[in-house]
């Protein structure tokens, strides 16, 4: 099991001080220092959501990282031109298509592939070629899954919010849900990723989902962060993931 550290929250505390004035000195904190202590934590890749309203992850950080850190570098985006221009640029090792709404405080529910498949195709062909291997971050739903494989993306990454927001029976049908849509991925030839609320309490439940091959996991390491520092709370999310039995 990889796991991909999202340092989009680092860059959140340095926007709330410092968005309009970035050119002093003592800027902080440094998302280059973030992506750091994922590494030296044991991140396999980092990961970072550049948003169309800039609102954390600003340009400079993603070629920076894409630059300073010898990781595999994983942009998340909004399916848009004008996103399709800057990762062209960039050139990410992964790509994950997100859908994107400027209301929402973070990512809530999957990309609608089934629904924008003439749409998304050109666009997941353009990053391919480009070198950019690409995801579609989708509900774990047999519709959006399939639908993902049809345009030729070779990952997907299974939204876990709704599995780790509830608890008991509505849990469990979760659950099964994520293993369904993830059994369907392997069989159609899709690498199966999974994020999105995902803690160490909750991981070892994850079990119960088979052929997940990483996991993106960022506002509970940030949050834990604040208390035993980022390589540390990197370490205790690897040790947790590490007892994934598939």
């Amino acid at each position: 099991m990889h796991l991909g550290v999202n340092i989009d929250h680092v860059a959140t505390l340095r926007q709330a001080r410092y968005a309009a004035t970035p050119e002093l000195p003592n800027v902080e904190p440094s998302v280059l220092d973030a992506a750091r202590a994922a590494m030296e934590g044991g991140a396999d890749s980092i990961t970072l959501h550049v948003r169309e309203d800039r609102r954390h992850m600003q340009d400079a950080d993603a070629f920076a990282v894409r630059r300073e850190i010898p990781l595999p570098l994983n942009l998340e985006m909004g399916a848009t031109p004008a996103m399709l221009d800057f990762a062209l640029s960039l050139k990410p090792d992964y790509v994950c298509l997100v859908p994107e709404r400027r209301q929402e405080i973070t990512t809530e529910g999957g990309l609608d592939v089934a629904g924008r498949m003439e749409e998304l195709r050109p666009l997941v062909a353009a990053l391919l070629q480009n070198g950019s291997r690409v995801s579609m971050f989708i509900d774990p739903d047999l519709a959006q899954v399939e639908a993902s494989a049809a345009i030729g993306a070779p990952m997907v990454e299974l939204h876990t919010g709704r599995f780790a927001n509830t608890q008991g029976a509505e849990r469990a049908a979760e659950t099964a849900r994520l293993a369904a849509a993830a059994r369907r991925a392997h069989e159609l030839g899709v690498e199966v990723h999974a994020g999105h609320g995902i803690q160490v309490a909750n991981m070892a439940e994850l079990n119960a989902v088979p052929h997940l091959t990483e996991l993106n996991i960022g506002h509970t390491i940030v949050a834990r962060a604040v208390f035993v520092g980022l390589a540390a709370a990197v370490r205790e999310m690897r040790c947790a993931i590490d007892s994934y039995q598939w």
